[in-house]
C-alpha cells in the first residue's frame, strides 16, 4: 500500500512539475529585447521563440532542468532552471552592428549569419550620392553595374553578375515590380526619397518570390508610415537643367493607424549637346509621381497591414536638337522620339503572427498594376499596355523546434499585354499570360555555424508549361568572423524582347524573329542555372576593422532569347540559343575603417560573358571584362545641434568593351572593335546645419570623359547606317548638382527613443 501511495505521489509530482510554466525575457547587453530568440530544453525537441518584447513561456520538461537560449550572432547560453521566472542576457559574439540605422552603422551591411548572399544598403549609403531614382542608387555599390544613359531614351540599365536587369528579379517589399512592360524604365519610376533600404541577393534567390530570378534579386523597402516623420522636403538642381522636388507628409491617426503621402516631381528643361553630335545628351521631359501609403499595426493581436495607392505620369522627348514634336512627329523633317508612360498601382500586404506562437504566421500579398506606354522613335512606333495582377499567400511555421522552419504557399500571376510594334513590319503582339504556382522552402539552422535553405516550387504557365524550380543555399562559419556560402538554382522566364530592348528602336536596323514555333513571339522560354560560392572574412588590420569578400558565380543558359546585333549593322535578329551562353563573374572586395568615421572600400570585378551568335561564339557587346571600384567616405563628429560635414568620393574604372559589328559599313560609319578603357569620378559634400536642415553639392563624371561617337551616321538619322544604341560611356561630360533637405520631426518621447535618428532619417 505504501508503495502504491509513493508511486502515486511521485506521478502527481512529475505531472505537476511538467505542467508548470517557465516564463522569462531575453535581451542583449543594452537591455534591448531580442525577437525570435530560440528557447528549448537541452537535448530535446521541445522549444519556443521570444515575441517582439523578448518574452517567452515554456512548459517545464520532466527530462531535464537545463534550458538552452540562442540567437544568431550571440553566444548561446545553457541555464539550469531553479525558478519559474528567469531573465537571460545574451552577449554578441562579433562586432556586427544592428540593422537599424544608427550613427555607427555602415552604409552597406554584409551579414555573417544569413544563409543567402545578401547585402543591405541602408539610407546612410543612399545619401552618399544624388540617387534621385532607384536606377541611380547603386553608384556607390560595387556589386551592381550601372550602364551609362542611353543616347536617346536616357535609360540607365543595371547589371548583376554580368547580366542585364531582365535577369534580376526586382521587387518592392517582395512583390515583383519591375517586370514586363516596365523593364526598360521601371527603375527610374521609383524616387530615391521613397526608399528605406535595398537588399541585394546575388545568385539564385528564394522560391517564395517566384521563378524568374536568374542572376539575383533586388528588393527595396519603402518608408514605413509608422516610423516616418511628419514632414520631409528635398529639392535638387543640376547643371543639365534637371530639377526635382520631393515632399513627404505623414500623419499618425492613432497608435495603430498611420499614413504617408509621397509627392515627387521632376523635369529636365535644358537641351544639351556636349559631345556635338546634334542630338540631345539626355531627354527633356517631366514626371509626376504620387504614392499614398497606409499602415495598420496591432502588435497585441499580431496584425500588420499596408495599403499603397500610386499614380505616375512620365513624359520624355529626345532626338535631334532641332526636333519639334508639334511639326516633326513621325516625319523626316527631323529625327525625334517621345516616350509617354502612365502607371496606376494598388497593392496590399497583410501579415498575422499567432500571439501564442510567434514562430508561426500568415502573409497575404496582392498587387494590381496598369502600365501604359505610347512611344515612337523616328519613324518607328512602339506601344504597350500591360495590366497585371499578382497574389501571394504564405504560411510560416516550424517543424518540432525553431531549428527547423518552413515557408509554404500559393501564388497567382496574370498579365494582359496589348503590344504593337511598327518597324520594318507592323504587327500586334497582344497576348495574355497567366500562371499559378505552389512553393515550399525549408530552413535548418543549428544556431551556431551551419544553416541551409532548400526550396522548390511547381508552376503551371499557359506559355511556359508546367515546370519545377529548385533552389539551394548553404551557410557555414568555419572560424571566427568568417562565412562560406554556396548556392545553386534554376530560373525560367518569358523574354519580352521588344520591351527589354527599346534602345534598338532608335536605329534604322530591321527587326527579324527567326523562330516561329515557340509560344513567346515565336521563341521558347529562357532557362538558366546559376551556381555560386562566396567567402567573407572580417578581421583587424593595424587595429582597424577590415573586411574581405570574395565571390564567384556562373550562369549557364539552357535556352536564351538571343538578341543578335552582330549579324549585320543593319539588322537585329531574335532567335533561340543554338550553342553555349554563359556568364562567369568574379569579385574581390576589401574595406577598412582607416580611422574614426573614415572608410575606404575597393573592389575588382572580372566578367566573362559569352553567347553563340550567327557569327560564332562572341563576348557580349558593351560589357567590360575588367572593372575597378573605389570609394572613400568621411564624416566629422556630430556637434550638439547636429552640425556635421560628410564627404564621399567614388571612382569607377572600366576596361575595354567589345562594340557591335560595324565593319561592313562604309569606312566613316565603322567603329573600332573595342571601346577604350576609361574612368569616372563622382564626389559629394554634405553640410548638416542641424538635425532638420542640410545642403549637399556634388559632381558626376568629374574626369569629364565623353564618348564622341555614340551615334553612327548622326548627320543623317534617316539613312541606312543610323544607330544610337552603341553607348559605352557618358556623353554629357562632367555634371554638377546641388540640393537641400528639410525635416520636421516629432519630439522624442524619451531619451531611449531611437525611431528618429538625427540627420539620417531620410535620403533624398
Amino acid at each position: 500500500m505504501f508503495k502504491k501511495i509513493a508511486f502515486l505521489l511521485f506521478f502527481v509530482s512529475q505531472f505537476i512539475y511538467s505542467q508548470e510554466t517557465i516564463k522569462g525575457i531575453v535581451t542583449d547587453e543594452n537591455n534591448q529585447p531580442l525577437l525570435g530568440a530560440n528557447v528549448f530544453w537541452f537535448n530535446t525537441a521541445i522549444g519556443t521563440t521570444t515575441d517582439g518584447n523578448g518574452n517567452f513561456s515554456i512548459k517545464k520538461s520532466p527530462e531535464t532542468t537545463f534550458l538552452v537560449v540562442s540567437y544568431i550572432g550571440f553566444e548561446t547560453k545553457k541555464i539550469e532552471i531553479t525558478s519559474s521566472t528567469i531573465s537571460v542576457v545574451l552577449k554578441e559574439v562579433n562586432a556586427l552592428k544592428e540593422v537599424t540605422i544608427t550613427k555607427t552603422k555602415k552604409g552597406t551591411e554584409h551579414s555573417l549569419y544569413k544563409v543567402q548572399n545578401i547585402q543591405v544598403m541602408g539610407q546612410k549609403e543612399l545619401l552618399k550620392a544624388a540617387c534621385c531614382n532607384l536606377s541611380e542608387s547603386f553608384s556607390t555599390n560595387p556589386s551592381i553595374d550601372v550602364n551609362f544613359s542611353d543616347a536617346v531614351t536616357g535609360n540607365r540599365q543595371i547589371k548583376m553578375l554580368g547580366l542585364t536587369s531582365p535577369y534580376i528579379l526586382i521587387a518592392e517589399e517582395n512583390i515583383p515590380s519591375v517586370r514586363g512592360a516596365s523593364q526598360a524604365y521601371g527603375l527610374s519610376f521609383v524616387p530615391g526619397t521613397w526608399v528605406e533600404s535595398i537588399q541585394i541577393t546575388k545568385g539564385a534567390g528564394s522560391v517564395i518570390n517566384g521563378y524568374e530570378s536568374i542572376s539575383g534579386q533586388i528588393n527595396y523597402e519603402v518608408l514605413k508610415p509608422s516610423n516616418d516623420i511628419p514632414f520631409f522636403l528635398n529639392a535638387y538642381a543640376s547643371q543639365d537643367e534637371r530639377y526635382e522636388i520631393n515632399t513627404h507628409f505623414n500623419n499618425k491617426f492613432s497608435d495603430k493607424l498611420s499614413s504617408t503621402l509621397f509627392l515627387h516631381g521632376n523635369t529636365r528643361v535644358g537641351k544639351n549637346d556636349m559631345n556635338d553630335d546634334g542630338f540631345l545628351d539626355g531627354p527633356i521631359g517631366k514626371q509626376v509621381n504620387i504614392l499614398n501609403r497606409w499602415q495598420y499595426n496591432d502588435a497585441e493581436n499580431g496584425i500588420v497591414s499596408f495599403l499603397n495607392v500610386r499614380y505616375m505620369n512620365d513624359e520624355k522627348q529626345a532626338g535631334e536638337m532641332s526636333f519639334n514634336p508639334d511639326t516633326d512627329r513621325l516625319t523626316t523633317n527631323a529625327w525625334g522620339s517621345e516616350i509617354n508612360t502612365e502607371k496606376i498601382e494598388i497593392s496590399n500586404k497583410t501579415g498575422y503572427v499567432f500571439p501564442d506562437m510567434p514562430y508561426q504566421s500568415f502573409g497575404f500579398q496582392n498587387s494590381f498594376q496598369s502600365h501604359k506606354q505610347d512611344s515612337y522613335f523616328g519613324l518607328s512606333q512602339y506601344d504597350i499596355h500591360q495590366k497585371s495582377f499578382y497574389s501571394n499567400l504564405l504560411f510560416n511555421s516550424i517543424i518540432n523546434n525553431t531549428k527547423h522552419k518552413f515557408t509554404t504557399g500559393l501564388n497567382f500571376t496574370y498579365d494582359d499585354y496589348n503590344e504593337f510594334v511598327a518597324v520594318n513590319f507592323n504587327r500586334d503582339f497582344s497576348r495574355i499570360d497567366n500562371s499559378v504556382g505552389a512553393f515550399f522552402e525549408y530552413t535548418f539552422d543549428n544556431t551556431d555555424n551551419f544553416s541551409l535553405v532548400a526550396g522548390a516550387r511547381i508552376d503551371n504557365h499557359n506559355r511556359l508549361g508546367t515546370f519545377i524550380t529548385p533552389r539551394l543555399h548553404i551557410r557555414y562559419n568555419p572560424w571566427k568572423e568568417a562565412v562560406i556560402r554556396a548556392s545553386a538554382g534554376r530560373g525560367k522566364r518569358a523574354a519580352n524582347i521588344f520591351a527589354e530592348n527599346q534602345q534598338l528602336f532608335a536605329s534604322n536596323r530591321s527587326f527579324s524573329i527567326l523562330n516561329t514555333d515557340g509560344k513567346l513571339y515565336g521563341l521558347n522560354p529562357e532557362i538558366a542555372w546559376n551556381y555560386g560560392l562566396s567567402f567573407i572574412q572580417k578581421f583587424k588590420l593595424a587595429g582597424k576593422d577590415a573586411e574581405v569578400i570574395l565571390d564567384y558565380y556562373r550562369t549557364d543558359f539552357q535556352n536564351q532569347a538571343v538578341v543578335d546585333v552582330d549579324h549585320s549593322p543593319q539588322e537585329v535578329l531574335f532567335y533561340n540559343l543554338d550553342g553555349n551562353s554563359f556568364a562567369n563573374s568574379f569579385q574581390a572586395e576589401f574595406s577598412i575603417d582607416l580611422m574614426t568615421h573614415l572608410t575606404f572600400k575597393t573592389a575588382y570585378k572580372y566578367y566573362d560573358v559569352q553567347t553563340q551568335f550567327t557569327r560564332g561564339q562572341l563576348e557580349k557587346a558593351l560589357q567590360a571584362k575588367h572593372r575597378v571600384f573605389g570609394n572613400l567616405a568621411y564624416e566629422t563628429h556630430i556637434k550638439d545641434k547636429g552640425q556635421q560635414w560628410k564627404f564621399d568620393v567614388t571612382y569607377n574604372w572600366l576596361g575595354e568593351q567589345r562594340l557591335p559589328y560595324t565593319q561592313s559599313n562604309p569606312a566613316q560609319y565603322r567603329l573600332d572593335e573595342y571601346a577604350p578603357a576609361f574612368g569616372t569620378l563622382n564626389a559629394q559634400i554634405t553640410r548638416t546645419f542641424s538635425s532638420t536642415f542640410e545642403v549637399y553639392v556634388g559632381g558626376e563624371n568629374m574626369t569629364n570623359y565623353k564618348q564622341m561617337n555614340g551615334i553612327v551616321q548622326n548627320e543623317n538619322p534617316f539613312g541606312t547606317y543610323f544607330d544610337s544604341s552603341m553607348i559605352y560611356g557618358p556623353t554629357f561630360g562632367a555634371m554638377y548638382y546641388a540640393g537641400l533637405r528639410f525635416k520636421i520631426k516629432e519630439k522624442k518621447k524619451d531619451q531611449d527613443d531611437h525611431i528618429h535618428i538625427e540627420g539620417e532619417q531620410h535620403n533624398h
